[in-house]
């Protein structure tokens, strides 16, 4: 337990701190390749590792090359333009409507994707409507808050979401089901949250007059209009791919590269410039660092997680669903949510209680929000935001996490139970 500790604490640590511009990719393989070589994992642990991440890593990388292939049509500015449009130079609505646009992309391009693609968009909107830094800093803390905590509705929602629909045989439709009422209720409520934790800083008027007509960065308005079908027609597909027990990534990647192939027919992207540039790095985390988590099963954490689960699910559902939630919250905001979601799935696999599962993946997508390396999409959220000369502070962005984490979660995860 000693050796498997000591591994995933010093690569989670380099994976925060990034010394020498050292990539997190980079970091979780090395791990991954010490404990190995140093036998916390085995032979067979590696291709147990891929079988339960294949399919979620895959997925990603769809949705992944999806988004980015949008936002290179003009996709996303447009969304964030005619949303500012809309707010008809109000900074209420403005504040509330960059929250729902967050949700959305969150929900249908995940949570990294929201991250990488729409914060800084949202940013240079901002600064072209000449905003002061306490106002910029509420509408980005606001945005990267709610990619996580509305990452709840589908699979491809968070990688959290896939892994655990995958090994415990979810089904699209049926995680849908479980998911839906959490997922609006999340939003609600944190958007209420967010408005009362910033209102002070939130101007009454804002001068949209400054920003450009929403067509006009669109690169295509036949290929904008031809990704809305395309979006709806691939969503339809992974209803149809449950009936017929298909990988979810194969609709997700398979989809991202048609969609990828398209655009280039129309010769409005480069494709080998979305190929290269693509997250590789989140990749080689996922692989890396479940591979080093795997090394903490094998020493026994999982089992004394056991105990306590089942303890838990003895007592009432209420208390069962919520300690649970939080029990992976907390794990998630101290120890990333990617190893989380992991061991707390073959924690609960023995105790047969639905109702824990969902609640952890809740708990997962949730609690990262308590602190800055609680997930990969806060580190790649915060990597963006330093790239574009704003630096959040570990305690001013702790401070802002945990007081408004616990009590959304905690009536997300009440709403599970309720509904």
């Amino acid at each position: 337990m000693f050796l498997a500790s000591a591994i995933f604490l010093i690569t989670l640590l380099l994976v925060i701190w990034q010394p020498k511009g050292l990539q997190v990719g980079t970091t979780a393989m090395m791990g991954a390749v010490f404990a190995y070589g140093v036998g916390v994992v085995s032979y067979h642990d590696l291709f147990e590792v891929w079988h339960i991440v294949w399919d979620a890593t895959l997925a990603f990388l769809g949705i992944i090359i999806l988004s980015m292939v949008l936002d290179e049509i003009g996709f996303f500015e447009w969304l964030a333009l005619k949303i500012a449009k809309l707010s008809k130079g109000s900074g209420v609505k403005l504040f509330i409507y960059s929250i729902l646009l967050g949700a959305l992309v969150s929900a249908l391009f995940a949570n990294d994707g929201a991250a990488l693609i729409l914060t800084p968009i949202l940013l240079a909107k901002m600064r072209i409507l000449k905003l002061n830094t306490k106002t910029i800093l509420a509408f980005l803390l606001a945005g990267g808050f709610i990619a996580d905590s509305a990452s709840l509705p589908f699979i491809f929602s968070n990688l959290t979401n896939i892994v655990t629909a995958n090994y415990y045989d979810i089904g699209f439709a049926t995680y849908l089901s479980h998911m839906i009422f959490p997922f609006i209720i999340s939003v609600l409520v944190s958007t209420g949250v967010l408005y009362l934790f910033f209102r002070k800083d939130i101007p009454k008027k804002i001068d949209i007059s400054l920003l450009k007509p929403a067509d006009s960065v669109l690169k295509s308005k036949k290929l904008f209009y031809l990704s809305w079908f395309f979006l709806g027609t691939l969503l339809a597909s992974y209803f149809i791919g449950e009936s017929y027990n298909i990988p979810i990534s194969i609709f997700a990647l398979g989809g991202g590269l048609i969609f990828l192939l398209i655009v280039t027919a129309y010769k409005t992207v480069e494709p080998l410039h979305i190929i290269k540039n693509a997250p590789w790095q989140v990749v080689w985390f996922s692989l890396g660092l479940y591979v080093v988590v795997y090394g903490l099963k094998n020493a026994g954490l999982t089992d004394y997680l056991a105990t306590i689960l089942e303890d838990l699910s003895n007592q009432n559902n209420t208390l069962a669903v919520v300690g649970t939630g939080f029990i992976s919250a907390f794990l998630s905001a101290i120890m990333n949510n990617m190893p989380t979601v992991m061991i707390m799935d073959i924690s609960l696999k023995d105790i047969g209680n639905d109702a824990m599962v969902y609640a952890n993946i809740i708990g997962c997508n949730l609690g990262p929000k308590m602190t800055p390396f609680g997930s990969l999409a806060t580190l790649l959220w915060l990597h963006i935001l330093a790239k574009k000369g704003v630096k959040i502070g570990f305690w001013e962005y702790s401070k802002f996490g945990l007081m408004v984490t616990p009590p959304v979660l905690l009536v997300v995860l009440l709403s599970l139970v309720i509904f």
